[in-house]
């Protein structure tokens, strides 16, 4: 027998069949549904390589932010809502995957503190910091292969930053539009529309609905984390003012109609990402 090709042929011949056995092993679960989850940081490299290879070229960033709710929501409600959200608008388009939620968000000046900064436990840093942080992230996700980056903010304080930084990465790959990036808007704005709507037609008044942990914020955290609601504290959260942190009244906030509002969040972010995708 010749040692040559049991030594080095044999060799070669391993490797092939290794690498070929990997491909068509990606390819078998691709076909049966069977790739990894949605979340990037539940994945090992090469499974999230898997799921490009399969087509899922969208990635999603969840964007929180860590702040004071008054006394009946916990301060990583906006990351907890982001995640679930994203996994949700994932799930729907079927060829999108979530990276991890971004939880350190502009939130006013730290000192002398100002706005959510005045209550415990707020994290804020400078806005320049979070759109490089941004521009960071989808240039590493654009550089990994991915086609589209999708910006999800949960919070209204930084909608302008996410579209900034969006239309300068835009512009800068214009000539070379391997991958786009997308602000969107309709994520956070259906919240403050189509949602307060819904709930008005239920009989609920502006002032309860409210801007910041009242009812349409507890009812929406309810509905997608209800490990974060103090429901024993809705009557003092209820005491609205400055000095409790909270801008409505959250007692009659319920799962169910937070529901109404995941509905409208997805459906909407479903419609505007698959939008962009066939736009020119």
């Amino acid at each position: 027998m010749d040692r040559g090709w049991q030594n080095g042929g044999m060799s070669k011949l391993s490797h092939f069949l290794v690498a070929s056995a990997c491909f068509w092993g990606t390819a078998a679960m691709a076909a049966a549904g069977s790739l990894p989850g949605l979340y990037i940081e539940d994945m090992t490299s090469p499974e999230l390589q898997a799921r490009l290879r399969a087509g899922s070229t969208t990635v999603l960033i969840p964007i929180g932010g860590t702040e004071q709710s008054g006394p009946h929501l916990a301060l990583g409600k906006h990351n907890a809502r982001a995640r679930v959200l994203a996994g949700q608008i994932a799930e729907r388009l079927g060829h999108a995957v979530v990276a991890p939620v971004i939880a350190y968000v502009p939130e006013g000046s730290i000192d002398p503190p100002v706005a959510h900064m005045r209550f415990t436990g707020t994290i804020s840093i400078p806005e320049a910091t979070f759109e490089s942080m941004l521009e960071s992230t989808a240039r590493s996700f654009k550089q990994h292969g991915f086609r589209q980056v999708v910006f999800l903010g949960d919070h209204g304080g930084y909608q302008k930053s996410e579209e900034r930084v969006a239309a300068k990465l835009n512009k800068a790959w214009a000539k070379d539009p391997a991958c786009r990036v997308l602000a969107l808007s309709a994520y956070y704005r259906v919240t403050q529309t189509d949602y307060v709507a819904d709930l008005k037609k239920r009989g609920f008044s502006e002032a309860e609905i409210g801007m910041h942990a009242g009812l349409a914020d507890t009812a929406l955290t309810m509905a997608l984390a209800p490990e974060m609601v103090r429901t024993e504290l809705l009557g003092q959260a209820g005491k609205q003012g400055a000095h409790n942190g909270v801008s409505g009244d959250p007692r009659r906030a319920t799962a169910d109609l937070g529901q109404m509002g995941v509905q409208r969040i997805v459906e909407s972010s479903v419609a505007a990402i698959r939008a962009a995708q066939t736009a020119p």
